[in-house]
């Protein structure tokens, strides 16, 4: 029989961390991102089947206005005895309890069982993400336009990410995303640039025209993960996010970093290219999910 534990001490945060590293080795975290990015209406549940931590779920709302992100976690060898469909119930019953009416999964594209339990659910696919990495070698320092001035945000951070908001927001409201995105100031000084040496900002005549965010990675300091890229849209097709991208290159071979992560999506084909003229390749795909929340009576 399995019972649902709701996260709350010091080994429940690490028996979930766990389980989501083991299943999504791709999308590693640590017990302080997890108690960090802490928000109102979200929900950390543990699976145990004999009092052994066997599965994990999380439901919160989603960035995406009216839907709830869920995503159920059970480990190999305990799949297909109902450990997922009992935490899908309960993560659902309590995305309907917020309000919620609909939801938003990803599930990796070479993970049939994972994408069979989603349409199960009732979910339909309707976006990907696609994950492109970069092995760093001796990288030469960006060419620089004319008129522009390239910042490090460096002990400047949160000064920086506040003047560069509103171009954020903007990069925002253009990402082909399937809904409506809701991003606050608080996630953006919270979640971006927590590299901040390799963060930069591109200025014209002292105004932001470009950003390009570098997150630490759970795998440890050879690894980094870019955050937004954006450019202002009066000023793209002039080699910016190209200046951007191969400062973060030039700034993670003088810091030792030897690998870089970054993810695009569907209908960004164009940052997709551009990051493949840089020597980035194509790793995996991860697809988007979305339907109306199960009446939990049917699902579980």
């Amino acid at each position: 029989m399995t019972a649902l534990v709701r996260v709350c001490s010091d080994d429940d945060f690490t028996a979930w961390v766990d389980i989501t590293n083991t299943v999504v080795p791709n999308e590693r975290t640590t017990v302080a991102k997890i108690r960090a990015a802490e928000e109102p209406g979200r929900l950390l549940l543990l699976a145990e089947s004999r009092g052994v931590p066997v599965g994990c779920g999380i439901a919160a709302p989603s960035s995406l206005a009216g839907r709830a992100f869920i995503a159920v976690r059970v480990l190999p060898d305990h799949r297909r005895n109902g450990v997922g469909s009992v935490l899908a119930a309960a993560l659902i019953d309590h995305a309907r309890a917020l309000g919620l009416t609909g939801v938003n999964s990803f599930v990796y594209a070479d993970e049939p069982y994972s994408i069979a339990f989603v349409r199960w659910l009732g979910l339909a696919e309707v976006d990907y993400q696609l994950e492109q990495i970069r092995v760093i070698s001796d990288e030469p320092a960006p060419q620089v336009p004319a008129g522009i001035e390239l910042v490090a945000l460096a002990s400047r951070r949160e000064e920086l990410l506040e003047a560069v908001w509103p171009l954020a927001q903007q990069g925002y409201a253009d990402m082909p995303l399937p809904g409506e995105a809701v991003f606050t100031l608080g996630e953006w000084l919270r979640e971006e640039a927590t590299c901040p040496q390799g963060s930069f900002i591109a200025l014209e005549g002292g105004e932001p025209v470009g950003y390009a965010g570098l997150l630490v990675h759970a795998d440890g300091p050879a690894v980094a993960e870019h955050g937004l890229t954006v450019v202002r849209r009066d000023r793209r097709g002039r080699g910016i996010a190209r200046m951007l991208k191969q400062a973060q290159m030039h700034y993670a071979a003088s810091s030792h970093i030897a690998r870089l992560i970054t993810w695009t999506q569907q209908g960004n084909e164009a940052m997709q290219a551009l990051n493949r003229s840089l020597g980035y390749t194509d790793s995996c795909k991860v697809i988007t999910y979305q339907g109306p929340l199960p009446a939990v009576g049917e699902k579980s």
